[in-house]
């Protein structure tokens, strides 16, 4: 199905393509820079089969690893998954357990293929009450990959927004006191040099799985100019197909950062 510049491409045209020439169409446009993803829906994807809801964040994993791959066939250079939140500690203990356990099998088992295809991997949070073991793990990973030139992977682990901003002001209060920093220097370059995202770009595009409307404390700062696009799809079923047709989207859109 041949697509022709200029003629006006809507996205069911687009997601009519196969998937080669949709990933044709994206390398041949500006590709967004920086993608970050709410992975939403576990549970509800596992209750829906009368599984569960366990089993929804085991298929999860699944879509992260089939998301991982799509970027890098694209060459996008930064993503960032939402993987555990600050207020998740307050499901079932059981939930959440299971849940630790899960993320420190996946991480081990995920590096080798990290490696081969040259991911960086990066974890953005507080460590403060993460588990021990899986702690040991997420900074083996992110040690071992250090050197990687591809992909940045970005994971959001034990993070929310708000807690970044208070930890961005607290180390720019520090430097206040220590005498390093006036208070009348500090602007917006400052600020975010403060946050765990220091030396990351603001994301181009923030996907949310599941259908929900809202950012729930993610990226709060980083995503003022930030494109959304909301998909009814809960993370399980979300393929890299999904990530290409949200990308493709977003290269459908005008940015005007506030300009006419």
């Amino acid at each position: 199905m041949a697509l022709h510049e200029g003629s006006g491409v809507t996205g069911a045209e687009l997601s009519r393509l196969p998937d080669d020439e949709l990933q044709d169409w994206i390398r041949a446009r500006p590709l967004p820079r920086h993608v970050a993803i709410i992975m939403d829906g576990n549970g509800r994807w596992a209750t829906r089969r009368g599984l569960p809801r366990i089993a929804g964040h085991s298929h999860g994993v699944q879509a992260v690893r089939e998301t991982i791959r799509g970027s890098g066939r694209i060459g996008l250079e930064y993503l960032t998954l939402y993987a555990f939140s600050s207020e998740n500690w307050q499901r079932p203990s059981l939930e959440v357990s299971t849940l630790m356990n899960l993320l420190e099998r996946s991480i081990d088992r995920e590096l080798p293929e990290l490696m081969d295809n040259n991911v960086r991997f990066r974890v953005i949070g507080r460590p403060d009450g993460v588990p021990p073991a899986v702690q040991r793990r997420i900074d083996h990973v992110v040690a071992a990959t250090s050197a990687n030139t591809g992909l940045t992977l970005v994971m959001a682990f034990n993070y929310g927004a708000r807690d970044e901003m208070v930890d961005a002001c607290r180390r720019l209060a520090q430097e206040i006191r220590a005498g390093t920093l006036e208070p009348e220097d500090i602007d917006e370059t400052r600020v975010a040099a403060a946050l765990y995202t220091d030396g990351v770009p603001d994301p181009d595009l923030l996907i949310r799985t599941s259908g929900e409307m809202r950012v729930s404390n993610f990226l709060l700062w980083q995503i003022a100019y930030t494109e959304l696009l909301m998909t009814p799809k809960l993370w399980p079923d979300f393929a890299a197909r999904d990530l290409y047709l949200a990308i493709a989207e977003f290269q459908r859109r005008h940015r005007r950062f506030g300009k006419v």
